[in-house]
């Protein structure tokens, strides 16, 4: 949200979204079931259906007779970006059941608008390209920094590097606890855009870091890569980015021997990232888990937003 650059890789596990006829409009997840009569039953209340109102509300349809069953692997609320995927996969299904087609960047960036403008989400715009497009990605927002009106009409530079990049030595942590993104983006945003030093200077440093390291991941230059990653992670905590989970699971990476690690997604608990360039992990594993982890999982390139024949949608990230 800051018209910076990130480096983003996608993860095996799928959000789903599936439309089939029905006498009505019905949502169904979780086993819970939902139908919308009116647009009144299109108001948020904070509940498992809010993705899908949010998504119908902006959609403006004329009444559906479609049964929605949606549902997700990705722990939600991780910083796993699982509320984007479901919104990808769902839109690209309620798109698909009315015979119509947008193209990865218009995807990304109506899903984009969705969760900023429906959902009230504080956001940028990575997590909706990588559920749309999936991979391995060098992706360059410049002209789409949150304040500027324009930057909605802008697509982003998606530059795949998966075909260059021939292993993914990185290890993820999940710390178990949830939090909202937006929570932790708005109030570090707020002083972007009141234009405090320590922020501005912050951003545009990391936006570097992401070019840099770039080059470093395709030359498998992990000492460097490991050093940017961390001051990546230092920039973050230092405005206020990460919490005390995070920050054990880093410090216990590091002490295993990780060459470097940092906040994946909004940071304020959720998952790490490590740089753990060597096949075995159990060290690493174990530490983590020492630290607090409820999980671990190995990075692997997965596709983005796919359709089946059946009208189910799918939908990965980072």
């Amino acid at each position: 949200m800051y018209g910076g650059s990130v480096i983003s890789c996608s993860v095996d596990m799928r959000a789903y979204a599936r439309v089939t006829p029905a006498s009505g409009l019905v949502l169904e997840t979780r086993g819970e079931i939902c139908r919308i009569v009116d647009r009144d039953d299109l108001r948020l209340q904070g509940d498992l259906f809010d993705v899908a109102r949010a998504i119908l509300s902006h959609m403006q349809l004329p009444p559906l007779k479609c049964r929605v069953q949606y549902g997700s692997e990705i722990p939600m609320q991780s910083g796993l970006s699982g509320s984007t995927a479901l919104l990808v996969a769902l839109l690209q299904a309620l798109l698909t059941w009315q015979g119509r087609e947008l193209n990865r960047y218009r995807l990304a960036e109506r899903t984009r608008s969705i969760e900023l403008n429906h959902l009230n989400v504080v956001c940028g715009y990575q997590d909706a390209y990588m559920c749309t497009f999936g991979g391995l990605n060098y992706i360059d927002f410049r002209g789409k920094a949150f304040h500027d009106g324009k930057g909605a009409q802008i697509f982003a530079t998606v530059e795949p590097l998966a075909e260059d990049v021939s292993e993914l030595p990185f290890v993820l942590g999940y710390t178990g606890e949830q939090h909202s993104s937006g929570q932790v983006h708005r109030p570090i945003l707020e002083r972007w855009l009141e234009g405090e030093q320590a922020v501005v200077e912050g951003y545009d440093r990391i936006t570097e870091i992401a070019r840099v390291a770039k080059t470093s991941l395709l030359l498998q230059d992990w000492p460097t890569l490991g050093d940017l990653m961390n001051e990546n992670h230092a920039i973050q905590r230092d405005l206020g980015g990460s919490g005390t989970s995070n920050e054990q699971l880093i410090t216990a990476a590091l002490t295993a021997g990780a060459l470097g690690a940092k906040l994946a997604g909004a940071g304020s608990g959720g998952t790490i990232i490590a740089l753990w360039p060597w096949q075995e992990t159990t060290r690493l594993e174990e530490t983590l888990h020492d630290a607090g982890a409820s999980g671990i999982h190995r990075l692997a390139i997965a596709p983005g937003v796919t359709r089946s024949t059946d009208v189910a949608m799918r939908s990965t990230r980072v």
